[in-house]
């Protein structure tokens, strides 16, 4: 970015009265919003000229480096800001939990709302009407797992052990699936097709790599010509 941009930048932004501007962070693969920082005129720069994030902390009156001392460092892939020029956005690659609780995000105290509709069922129930929402809660709790290592949780151990054991699991469900495929046993299927697809989500997080960019791989090829060649 070249000083004019960066003086470009600086103007579009709404400062406060202190010349503060909030910075809303969130993950660039799960998608999950992990805290709410401020940032200044500075940290702003030192931020796109380091690719990590830095904020100002109005508690201590100074700069501050996420992860300097916790290691806990965020990534930037990317920075935008709102129609209003007051807000940022900050996508990162998280390393570890972005809560000084040592949790995944800052925004775990859940508020309760009013239902008048209809009573709430304990059991989630497959909805039709948005049939991919299970995939993105999915990929949120695996990244929340991967930052909290929970002891006793299945995905704990998997991340614990590594990408030779999340490899080896991904093998067993294929084998299973195809079993269960040649079986003709669509009940078999159906639950080994959903073991295969998590062990890939977790080998996707664990590699770091977004299932947003698996997606943008199929929406490439949608529409291509493609030839199957004899043998």
């Amino acid at each position: 970015m070249t000083d004019n941009n960066l003086n470009e930048l600086i103007q579009s932004i709404k400062w406060d009265a202190n010349g503060l501007v909030p910075a809303v962070v969130q993950d660039a693969q799960s998608k999950e919003v992990l805290m709410l920082a401020y940032m200044n005129k500075e940290s702003l720069l030192r931020s796109i000229q380091s690719s990590v994030t830095w904020f100002w902390s109005r508690s201590r009156n100074e700069l501050w480096n996420k992860g300097a001392t916790s290691g806990h460092t965020q990534r930037i892939v990317s920075m935008a800001y709102d129609c209003d020029g007051d807000t940022l956005l900050v996508r990162v690659e998280q390393q570890g939990p972005a809560c000084h609780t040592g949790s995944y995000s800052c925004f775990t105290n859940g508020i309760a709302l009013a239902d008048h509709n209809s009573e709430r069922q304990e059991t989630e129930v497959f909805d039709p009407s948005n049939r991919f929402n299970i995939i993105s809660r999915l990929e949120g709790i695996i990244a929340e797992r991967y930052a909290e290592r929970p002891e006793g949780a299945y995905t704990t151990y998997l991340f614990d052990k590594g990408v030779d054991k999340i490899l080896k699991k991904i093998g067993e469900e294929s084998s299973e699936v195809i079993i269960a495929a040649k079986n003709k046993d669509n009940i078999e299927l159906r639950s080994e097709a959903g073991d295969l697809l998590f062990h890939l989500m977790v080998l996707l997080r664990e590699r770091g790599l977004p299932l947003d960019d698996v997606l943008s791989e199929l929406t490439s090829r949608h529409g291509k010509i493609t030839t199957n060649k004899m043998r």
